[in-house]
């Protein structure tokens, strides 16, 4: 099938009916195909808001676009000796690139939806060549959907070395991870000290002694997410940077809380902060007694209370 035999009607009705993967692959072949999918999807393409580099630290790296209540998957990242024999090569931003097909029938090792499953492209990544492919294929992406936030998000649960490629243009890093002993932690230290100051920090932790240097860059992420036993709340309350902040624990010592929402609400500390919400499961205290410490306004039922909406990070 030629499709620039086709008239324009007809082939804009065979790519509205292509998923943004087949479009993605289809515009690699030429330069011609990718101009003409751009002109006649040039809405669609730029309806994506966001697009995610999703990774867990060790090789598995895929990209895909967020979709109620499951993602678009639109390309993988394999290292080379662990993949098939390629099926073909494209040139992506000047660089040539080899692929293969990722099919049900070919991924048995993959958990595979029953439906909504569709093909998509599988870079084969060498280790020497992996940045400058990982690079060559950003910079197509941000060519073929336009003004789309990017986000690199990694789950960090294992021995892994943390990595975020700094040189990709337009992301926003963001990242999860579990600290169980000190020596995790270090690392952690470590990587915060060494990387982009992040989107958004997610952290799960069973140990209670466990704190940040007061200068970390933990504190400087624009969104954190704990969940711990014990919250190791002064640590947090004291040196949080950023704009939201979500705490979950079993306990906590409340006047810590007070203490943080008076500062924060005289204006003395943390300017930056939107949105904090702390969730404290085990811990009985009275609601009204902190309320009123805290200088909580009252509201007649009768009145329209203000309303207060802020888009989670």
């Amino acid at each position: 099938m030629i499709l620039s035999k086709y008239p324009g009607l007809v082939q804009n009705e065979i790519f509205r009916n292509m998923e943004f993967s087949e479009l993605l692959l289809l515009s690699l072949v030429s330069k011609n195909m990718e101009k003409l999918i751009k002109s006649s999807q040039k809405k669609r393409l730029k309806s994506i808001n966001k697009i995610v580099y999703f990774t867990d630290g060790k090789n598995h790296l895929c990209v895909y676009i967020p979709r109620e209540p499951d993602v678009d998957v639109i390309m993988r990242f394999e290292e080379f000796e662990k993949t098939e024999i390629p099926d073909f090569q494209l040139n992506v931003s000047e660089k040539i690139i080899d692929f293969r097909l990722f099919t049900r029938e070919r991924n048995k090792d993959f958990w595979l939806p029953e439906t909504g499953f569709h093909p998509y492209p599988v870079a084969c990544v060498h280790k020497s060549d992996k940045e400058s492919i990982i690079e060559s294929v950003h910079n197509y992406f941000l060519d073929f959907f336009g003004n789309s936030t990017y986000y690199w998000k990694a789950d960090f649960f294992g021995g892994v070395q943390y990595y975020f490629p700094t040189h990709l243009q337009n992301v926003s890093f963001c990242m999860s991870t579990y600290v169980a002993d000190d020596f995790k932690m270090r690392n952690l230290e470590n990587f915060f000290s060494s990387s982009p100051v992040l989107k958004s920090v997610q952290l799960f932790t069973s140990n209670s002694e466990l704190s940040f240097n007061p200068e970390s860059k933990f504190y400087q992420a624009e969104s954190i997410d704990t969940i711990q036993d014990s919250i190791t709340i002064p640590d947090i309350l004291n040196h949080f940077q950023g704009k939201q902040a979500f705490m979950e624990c079993k306990e906590c010592k409340i006047w810590n809380l007070i203490n943080f929402v008076k500062k924060w609400k005289s204006g003395e500390a943390f300017r930056k902060l939107e949105y904090l919400k702390v969730t404290v499961s085990l811990h009985e205290f009275n609601e009204i007694i902190i309320q009123n410490i805290i200088g909580v306004k009252y509201i007649d039922a009768n009145k329209q209370p203000p309303t207060h909406t802020l888009p989670r990070v």
